[in-house]
């Protein structure tokens, strides 16, 4: 259930005291108990649930095919809003958008619950050592109370998603640097870096720790092997900055793909019938030089094709890299002895289009968008090498990983746990899935004249939303503006919007009362 905000904070306030009751009484009972399962936590930014184990031969994805093959692979998870802050928020503490009132990529849930427990916070309260490496929270967005150590490597900048190993994009990168600087425009982060990014993409002549990802593997690594001797179990997050935007990785992974045999999407227009704002200009593509001027809108021609290609290579290549680093971390967990011991849990934050909708980015509420991948392997998990097609959700997580490490599952989440789908995954565990997304908080001035709230749920067959006006000041709809239904018995792209057929009155009365009920709206 989704609650109302009001009603929200006052379940907050009175929940979050029954949590750290149970904290501490829990923390003291760890010592006398046998210890609890480790928690091997993979955040991955902008992945798409396209990998060998969710049935695409294209990518080359070995090691987290492995990973899956000793747990389950949720094939139908949704995202709660398909922007980087807003779905990790969610997910992080158990409590979808509305409630925690974070819609964008600027607000810090403890701005509007500064005693909210989030999910790494709560394992650190209940016994667990902490450690976050990378991007679990938002980049620039860290959550302190969330871990016992945070780390960082030396020599990257406090955002390093934009890191370019070649010489003329180090070069270009300094000349805006520069500009920036004395435009005074330039700030620099905490480390002594400006934060820049110059071309969409880079095959980088280089090793793999030239990048950040790689980089900070290593240093998990060596922090794996200190937390092998403590007694307390650990909860490690690593989260990758790749395949997010810019597309850069090292050459070898490029060399795994043949360019001229990645297929383009064949669904590159707009949905019929859907409302023009619903798919919209790909702001965060058109930041990078080398695209800024050359990129199509979603109602406009398609993109040059060699141009789709090319970045749709890049984007295969920094899977594959990604793929590489959670590899050296899996054989090292089993190297140390820690493998029969570790949960692990695999997520993507959000979806990404790659052409699909003539669009390229994410921050819609379509399935390409708010579909995830998710993957939950190792101790404590019965089914192995498992699909389930349960209806499941980000919110689902943080009730999951308490149920299976033997803690109660705080009554104020709003997620169910997954355990029951981790021993028989043909089960179910919910009707529905819900996302949303708040429209006109990004790109081109035009866009951002007035603000839109989309509320979608997905069930078995449909995926239904609603659309309103935003009262930004008030932080409530207003005025309903559309509606969309996609039946994915038929049209499983989500090319057809087929809410307005007469025919469909009924499922659409049901769905949208379904939606209503859901969302409190």
């Amino acid at each position: 259930m989704i609650f109302g905000y009001k009603k929200f904070l006052y379940c907050v306030v009175v929940s979050t005291s029954v949590v750290l009751t149970a904290c501490q009484t829990k923390k003291t009972a760890v010592n006398h108990v046998e210890k609890r399962p480790n928690i091997l936590f993979i955040p991955i930014d902008d992945l798409r649930p396209e990998l060998g184990c969710y049935g695409d031969s294209n990518i080359v994805s070995p090691n987290i095919d492995k990973l899956a093959s000793n747990g389950v692979v949720f094939n139908r998870a949704y995202c709660q809003q398909a922007v980087c802050t807003a779905s990790r928020t969610s997910l992080l503490t158990g409590l979808r958008p509305d409630s925690t009132q974070v819609w964008d990529l600027k607000t810090h849930f403890r701005d509007r619950m500064p005693d909210l427990i989030s999910l790494p916070q709560f394992f650190k309260n209940n016994g667990y050592y902490s450690v976050g490496l990378g991007k679990t929270f938002h980049n620039t967005l860290q959550d302190s109370l969330a871990w016992n150590e945070y780390l960082h490597v030396d020599g990257f900048p406090f955002d390093p998603d934009a890191v370019y190993v070649n010489q003329d994009n180090i070069i270009e990168q300094k000349e805006l640097e520069l500009k920036r600087l004395k435009e005074g425009k330039a700030k620099f982060d905490k480390y002594g870096f400006i934060y820049s990014k110059t071309v969409s993409h880079e095959m980088g002549i280089a090793e793999d720790d030239a990048y950040y990802d790689g980089a900070q593997t290593t240093m998990a690594i060596k922090k794996m092997r200190e937390l092998k001797n403590k007694e307390q179990p650990f909860f490690l997050s690593v989260g990758f900055y790749k395949p997010h935007l810019p597309f850069n990785a090292p050459k070898k992974y490029w060399d795994m793909y043949k360019r001229e045999e990645i297929s383009l999407a064949s669904n590159q227009f707009v949905p019929t019938d859907s409302p023009e704002f619903a798919v919209h200009g790909d702001a965060e593509l058109r930041g990078y030089t080398n695209t800024k001027n050359n990129l199509p809108k979603p109602n406009e021609k398609q993109w040059d094709e060699d141009k789709q290609r090319e970045l749709k290579h890049a984007y295969y290549a920094c899977i594959s890299y990604i793929d590489a680093q959670i590899g050296r971390l899996l054989d090292e967990l089993d190297r140390l002895g820690l493998k029969d011991d570790t949960i692990i849990v695999l997520w993507g934050d959000h979806g990404w289009k790659l052409g699909e909708h003539n669009s390229w980015g994410k921050q819609t509420n379509y399935e390409i968008d708010t579909r995830v991948p998710l993957i939950i392997s190792g101790n404590n998990v019965t089914a192995k090498g498992a699909t389930s097609n349960a209806l499941t959700e980000f919110v689902d997580v943080y009730p999951t990983l308490c149920d299976v490490t033997g803690f109660e599952v705080p009554k104020y989440l709003q997620g169910k746990s997954l355990k029951p789908l981790l021993e028989n995954p043909n089960g179910k565990v919910k009707d529905a899935a819900y996302s949303q997304f708040l429209l006109g908080k990004y790109g081109p001035l035009e866009d951002r004249e007035s603000e839109k709230m989309g509320y979608t749920i997905r069930t078995d067959r449909y995926r239904y939303v609603e659309w309103y006006n935003w009262i930004s000041d008030r932080k409530i709809k207003g005025a309903f503006l559309s509606r969309e239904l996609f039946d994915h018995e038929n049209d499983a792209q989500e090319n057809n919007n087929i809410a307005n057929y007469p025919g469909n009155k009924d499922i659409v009365k049901q769905l949208s009362e379904e939606l209503k009920k859901g969302f409190k709206i």
